[in-house]
């Protein structure tokens, strides 16, 4: 790679933030100094990274001088605020959040679908929401081959992405069920929703906030990424994501109408071939993707590929990835190689 580089991870106290951490010292990344940034409330805190212990320090403007990629991970308020002015002061910025996705002078990047746009940032680079970019990395290879026509996506989400007190609270949650006691609801949907609602042992479909025509903001997320993300402003794509009793690693099944033929071997054929994608299709063997062997690995697994026999040009997938990396953190830092 290319020179040393000053790194910073803002929300390096987080799920995903200390993920962002765990992926640069995994891949290398050549940085000769690393900032680790958090609220105040975390500053002071220690981290080990590559064998070296790293001092959280508070964010604030200054701690961006000398940047030159700064990973946010830390929500939308706090990439507004400071996302902006690192950038100012020379920093790349990549966010993980949902404040700049869909800027038009923003580019959306997943490095297997579009990695000739992250060249055209202008100080400020939007990682894709965590379903969006397993659906991508899946959907473009098709689309290379065969226009699509309609993608209809049912996602089965874990609760990994709803924060490390969604896990610890299904973990609760589970034990409390098991031993006949009372289940305690604070984080499904989200903190502060009107209900809340128990995940241990139940399946919840919604996942962030409820916009326009009843779709929850997720559902929303996925068409505009996809659109933004593939140039493909027509393409019709509609969803239903449903949180489920998951540790970590989302699961999706795509329903896909293209424009032309194309079989289910013919797809598999592509799949093999493609960039960060590893086909588990063995039906004789009882072989598919699940969550619990995606774990861990920053792949887009994808099986169950079959023709959909309702319509003329339909497949079948069904889709798995590690959310916290494939879907945040090493998406991030792949798209900071690319630039390197």
């Amino acid at each position: 790679m290319a020179n040393k580089v000053k790194g910073a991870v803002v929300g390096a106290t987080g799920m995903v933030g200390q993920k962002m951490v765990e992926v640069l010292a995994e891949r290398k990344f050549p940085y000769s100094g690393l900032k680790l940034l958090a609220s105040a409330r975390s500053a002071g805190q220690s981290v080990m990274v590559g064998g070296k212990d790293y001092r959280v320090e508070e964010i604030a403007p200054a701690v961006f001088d000398g940047v030159d990629y700064a990973f946010f991970s830390a929500g939308e308020s706090i990439s507004k605020e400071y996302g902006p002015e690192a950038a100012k002061r020379g920093a790349v910025v990549i966010d993980d959040s949902n404040a700049f996705r869909m800027d038009d002078d923003v580019p959306l990047v997943v490095p297997e679908v579009n990695p000739e746009a992250a060249r055209k940032h202008q100080g400020i680079i939007a990682n894709p929401n965590c379903s969006t970019i397993q659906m991508v990395v899946v959907l473009q290879p098709l689309q290379n081959r065969v226009p699509l026509k309609r993608v209809v996506a049912a996602t089965y989400q874990a609760v990994s992405g709803a924060g490390r007190e969604a896990v610890d609270e299904l973990k609760d949650q589970s034990r409390a069920f098991l031993d006949g006691q009372e289940v305690k609801a604070e984080y499904i949907p989200q903190k502060g929703a009107r209900r809340n609602y128990q995940i241990a042992f139940n399946l919840v479909p919604q996942l962030d906030v409820f916009v326009e025509d009843d779709y929850c903001r997720e559902e929303i997320k996925m068409v505009n990424e996809s659109r933004k993300i593939m140039e493909l402003p027509g393409l019709a794509l509609t969803g239903t994501t449903v949180r489920v009793p998951v540790i970590n690693g989302h699961s999706m099944a795509l329903n896909v109408e293209f424009e032309g033929s194309i079989t289910a071997e013919e797809a598999r054929d592509l799949l093999k071939r493609a960039p960060g994608v590893k086909v588990e299709d063995d039906p004789d063997q009882l072989l598919y993707p699940m969550p619990l062997y995606a774990d861990g690995d920053d792949a887009v697994y994808v099986g169950r590929i079959r023709a959909d026999h309702s319509i003329e040009y339909g497949l079948n997938l069904w889709v798995v990835a590690d959310n916290i990396r494939k879907g945040a953190a090493t998406n991030s830092v792949q798209i900071a190689e690319l630039l390197l």
